[in-house]
């Protein structure tokens, strides 16, 4: 079973009740952190989020059967009065809970339904090396990005290329793209770099610390990075018992990868405790 399938299941099972991360990291065996992770990358939001989003509609459809009181759908979905239920409803859904039991009609609510694993993105990927990294900087360009919308990612890389010329002290014929300062809704910063002692004016960096790495390596065309990548976090790495470190996690390309087709192989080094 995908890690992100057993978060969905164990937030359905308990869905009346408040999510508590730590109890729900323990419950698939795996750190808050990694769990997050692999929600905020399947789902595009947070955990906590979506258990919102997911009560309320259940809530919805409750109230539109018109059999029960809203207080007790209300208690029910975790909230300790009507006042505070209406008003989570109207900021999740754009209406009152009262209107919906007036009108009885849900066609204009963006349900929350139970998330579907995306079993089309698990796909075969060897076992990892355990290398240990000396700390070291990346500099290059930066952009914001998210789990649900990574579309900035190639113009940086192209964008990268064309000025690393300017870098100073550059280690040239190694690039790299750093996933860094993720935060809980999923957004994190990419990278797109090289190595480089110091700093470059007009240039980002991202100082990425000494630290143990399980190393994975994608063989075939970059577009199917984003499957490798959904796989290890989702499968492998719980799959073998490995613990990801809080800390960037990055991709590496060196001349195996050819920029130009798009095709070759290409590593991705995760940090692990």
């Amino acid at each position: 079973m995908a890690l992100l399938e057993q978060i969905t299941w164990h937030i359905e099972f308990r869905l009346g009740e408040t999510v508590n991360l730590k109890l729900l990291s323990e419950a698939c065996a795996v750190s808050t952190y990694h769990m997050c992770r692999v929600f905020q990358q399947g789902a595009g939001m947070s955990i906590m989020s979506y258990a919102r989003a997911r009560r309320l509609s259940v809530a919805a459809k409750r109230i539109a059967g018109g059999e029960e009181s809203l207080l007790n759908v209300a208690l029910d979905a975790g909230y300790t009065s009507h006042a505070a239920f209406t008003r989570a409803f109207a900021r999740c859904f754009g209406v009152l809970p009262s209107t919906i039991r007036t009108t009885r009609c849900l066609s204009t609510l963006a349900l929350m339904e139970p998330l579907n694993v995306k079993k089309e993105m698990i796909v075969d990927v060897a076992k990892p090396e355990l290398r240990e990294r000396q700390a070291f900087r990346v500099v290059g360009l930066s952009a914001a990005c998210s789990f649900e919308n990574t579309g900035a990612i190639p113009g940086l890389w192209q964008a990268a290329n064309a000025r690393e010329d300017e870098i100073e002290g550059a280690v040239t014929g190694v690039g790299y793209g750093v996933c860094c300062d993720h935060d809980e809704t999923g957004r994190f910063r990419y990278v797109a770099g090289v190595e480089a002692a110091g700093k470059t004016e007009g240039m980002d960096y991202v100082d990425i610390p000494a630290g143990r790495y399980a190393v994975f390596t994608h063989k075939g065309h970059v577009s199917d990075l984003p499957k490798t990548v959904y796989t290890i976090w989702n499968k492998s790495l719980p799959d073998l018992g490995l613990e990801p470190a809080k800390a960037p996690d990055f991709e590496r390309y060196d001349r195996r990868f050819d920029p130009e087709t798009g095709r070759g192989a290409v590593e991705i080094w995760v940090p692990i405790l």
